[in-house]
């Protein structure tokens, strides 16, 4: 009765507060119930404020916030209902926060905040409970939500087993519903707050009884699943003391369970690998581990995973024996035409190792277009050398993973494709080539670039460490070749690790001579003939060189004569057994007709004037370029067309100033840039084209177009060019000099900087039929390029005219 009386004076205290406002106090992720007591910790500025002003009079109003992320929650942020309550005890805790035990009294419904800070206040009003008459079905929903409360407190480990005895004390259904509700657990802060704002004790109760049902329906599935993973324990536990006893009789008739024989073989295996003292160390450490788990251990799989790739690794197996190096340099010579450079560096390392055994493994990266033999070079390499040969294509690789492995920890993890490729090669020593190392990616997952830069130094390598080993393997006696037909992708730091050895393309009598000693006797064999039933003649072999490819290296070439093998193949088997001697009738049959016009080409579009011939580099290879230039009226406009890049178009800008700069001596108006507009096309303009090589090729153009005079038949040039006339030297002279040999071309204007590349680079035997013309000004490249005198222009007319005739439509 004093409680009860204590709590009366409590509310009319809280009503005589109400005219100028309660204290607010708003909590996350829970609500206080009327006649229930609710701890609550305190740690925001302004309820530590709102607590330490309380006087005497302890009556606030507590209101559960709507988004428990809020900090500092304004009255929108806050239900509109809550509970009046006393605050009986204040602890402060270490951390300047409070503890408040709070005591519900009434619902409350907030009319008016009258006050923001330093906290909240607000006019409140009673909310009355509703009239609630026990009827026989009432009294059937109370007794049904007390005996389920009863249940869930019985299963529960989490709540006390007094809220039984106080659930069955309360007889007001309304005071039960607000107890029980107070009491989960499990009950959402939304669910709670509806609880709080229903006033109808009936609806009160039904909301309350579906949120048991469905919280006593929970409480039985876990317990299910408990009583089920148990019995799941206790089976394993019972193998397990099975299996241990069948070791004990094995070991009294002295036999050996499959796990101790698995054991022993691994041990020997470790044993004859010869690893390194701290590799073997590890190894044994890992197996003894291995020894102390039960075989149906998550990670007994993994441990014995790890230890047999420590055990297989060939950690002291190499090639081994002495290399003789004539018969190398006759594999070499059997297996590939020309290719001098690669040949003797080669040969260079097998002299030094001959010398110094315990030298390590150059690092050689050989760069060339598609098809000139970089691949199967790393085979020959290998059989010139007595070694195994493994590859790796790294082509889209993008994961660094694939290089260096992963950690053990993942599921799945093996070891990155160096160690699965000198396993593969079941060597320590062999010939590993990585293809494709410009087509390298790179995303989220790691730059394979990065990680390939200890794999490629020697000074490094010897203690390579991949993820899923981590113990250190000697890669310094392995002979790493790298790949790529361009160095422009591949990091600086990877090219400085690796020793450049270009491989040019071909010229047309290397081709003849590739094809008469390796292609066609290959082609031959792969489709099933003999050599007495097909004969491809030079000439022949020639014209698909001249007519049907144009390329670098040689693969459509050999898929050409695959071709016309096939053709023939077909023949016989349709009974025409017959020797087919390839004739360029046969080629034109089986092969379709011309699909590049060498001879032509260059004197049909130099015929009229505007028309250059420049030279470009390619990924490929080499190719030629053709610049035109057109003028006609207009108010001294310039358009470039073509997909040209920033650098090309700059360079014709450079061009169109130099000629606009000399007009006089060249002897065009002064007035014709002002009433000409310009045009200059690089033709192919589905090709992206840039870089400054073609300058001298604009500016000869632009001149020829000009002065009326068309461009030297079979001349083509390359250069790049200043505002003051003076021609620079550019790149990719070999791949340009070839390329224009494969056009046709006679001659060939060069910077006169570019001479010691044409020395270096080029055979004498390739400069054959080409005459190459040195420049060092503008005004020089001209005088070659464009006929000096109306006799210089007959001459090169009937020239031009003569090579039209003697080439059969």
């Amino acid at each position: 009765m004093a409680i009860e009386a204590r709590n009366e004076d409590q509310v009319q205290s809280g009503q005589e507060q109400s005219a100028r406002g309660l204290p607010v106090l708003p909590v996350r992720d829970t609500v206080l119930f009327p006649h229930a007591v609710l701890p609550l910790t305190v740690g925001r500025e302004t309820s530590v404020n709102l607590i330490n002003s309380l006087g005497e009079d302890k009556t606030i109003v507590v209101v559960a916030q709507r988004e428990a992320r809020i900090d500092n929650p304004q009255p929108t942020d806050l239900y509109s209902i809550g509970t009046l309550a006393t605050v009986h005890k204040v602890v402060k805790m270490p951390n300047q926060s409070l503890f408040v035990f709070t005591e519900g009294l009434e619902r409350v419904r907030m009319t008016e905040y009258t006050q923001l800070s330093p906290f909240l206040r607000a006019s409140t009003e009673t909310i009355p409970e509703a009239e609630f008459r026990k009827t026989a079905e009432e009294e059937a929903l109370h007794r049904n939500v007390l005996t389920l409360f009863q249940q869930i407190v019985a299963t529960s480990p989490t709540l006390s087993d007094e809220l039984q005895t106080v659930a069955m004390n309360i007889d007001d259904s309304g005071r039960l519903a607000d107890f029980i509700a107070s009491s989960l657990p499990s009950l959402a802060t939304k669910d709670k707050q509806e609880l709080l704002e229903t006033t109808d004790i009936r609806v009160r109760l039904d909301r309350i009884n579906r949120h048991l049902a469905k919280e006593l329906e929970v409480q039985q599935l876990r317990s299910k699943i408990q009583s089920e993973v148990q019995d799941q324990v206790q089976q394993t536990q019972r193998e397990y003391y099975l299996r241990e006893q069948m070791k004990a009789i094995q070991k009294e008739l002295g036999e050996q369970d499959e796990t101790t024989r698995d054991i022993e073989e691994l041990r020997a295996k470790i044993d004859a690998a010869g690893m390194p003292e701290e590799v073997k160390k590890e190894a044994l450490k890992e197996l003894t581990r291995l020894q102390r788990m039960s075989p149906m251990a998550a990670d007994y799989s993994v441990t014995r995973n790890y230890i047999e790739w420590l055990a297989v690794l060939p950690w002291a197996k190499s090639s081994g024996g002495e290399v003789d190096i004539n018969k190398a340099r006759e594999v070499l010579d059997a297996d590939h035409y020309d290719l001098q450079k690669v040949k003797d560096r080669i040969l260079d390392y097998l002299s030094v190792r001959r010398l110094k055994p315990t030298m390590k493994g150059p690092i050689l990266c050989f760069v060339g277009p598609p098809g000139v033999g970089k691949t199967s070079l790393g085979k020959s390499i290998a059989r010139a050398l007595g070694r195994k040969f493994t590859r790796l294509s790294l082509g889209g690789v993008r994961d660094e993973a694939e290089i260096r492995g992963h950690r053990r920890t993942y599921i799945g993890a093996l070891p990155g494709q160096i160690i699965q490729g000198i396993r593969r090669a079941e060597t320590n020593d062999p010939v590993f080539m990585l293809d494709e190392v410009d087509k390298l990616g790179r995303d989220w997952r790691g730059d394979p670039s990065s990680a390939l830069l200890e794999t490629l130094d020697p000074e490094q390598n010897n203690t390579f460490r991949d993820n899923y080993l981590d113990v250190p393997f000697d890669l310094s006696k392995v002979l790493f070749i790298t790949t790529a037909n361009q160095l422009d992708p591949v990091p600086d730091p990877l090219r400085d690790r690796m020793e450049i050895i270009e491989l040019p393309g071909y010229t047309e009598d290397e081709k003849v001579h590739i094809a008469q000693r390796y292609l066609v006797p290959r082609q031959i064999d792969e489709n099933g003939l003999k050599a007495e039933q097909i004969d491809f003649s030079e000439e022949s072999i020639r014209h698909i060189i001249r007519h049907y490819t144009r390329e670098a290296g040689v693969r459509n070439l050999e898929r050409n004569l695959g071709t016309i093998c096939r053709k023939q193949a077909r023949r016989i088997a349709e009974g025409k057994p017959d020797k087919l001697v390839v004739s360029k009738e046969d080629i034109k049959q089986f092969l379709g007709g011309e699909k590049i016009r060498v001879e032509t080409e260059i004197a049909e579009r130099t015929k009229r004037t505007g028309v250059a011939v420049g030279l470009a580099w390619t990924p490929t290879g080499g190719d030629v370029l053709f610049v035109e230039v057109n003028k006609m009226k207009g108010k001294g406009n310039f358009t470039m067309t073509g997909q040209i890049g920033q650098v090309m178009q700059e360079s014709m800008q450079a061009a169109l100033t130099w000629v606009r700069s000399h007009a006089q001596e060249l002897g065009v108006s002064e007035d014709f840039f002002s009433n000409h507009d310009l045009h200059i096309h690089v033709p192919a303009g589905a090709i992206p084209k840039d870089g400054p090589s073609a300058g001298v090729t604009m500016v000869t153009a632009i001149v020829s177009l000009l002065t009326d005079r068309s461009v030297r038949p079979y001349m083509a040039m390359t250069g790049e060019i200043t505002l003051s006339g003076n021609v620079l030297p550019v790149g990719g002279i070999k791949e340009k000099f070839l390329a224009a040999k494969r056009a046709g071309v006679h001659d060939i204007i060069l910077p006169a900087e570019n001479k010691m590349n044409v020395e270096e680079d080029i055979l004498p035997e390739q400069l054959a039929g080409v005459t190459v013309h040195y420049v060092s000004t503008i005004d020089e490249a001209l005088a070659i390029a464009l006929p000096s005198s109306p006799t210089e222009e007959k001459k090169d007319a009937e020239e031009r005219e003569q090579h039209l005739q003697q080439v059969p439509a």
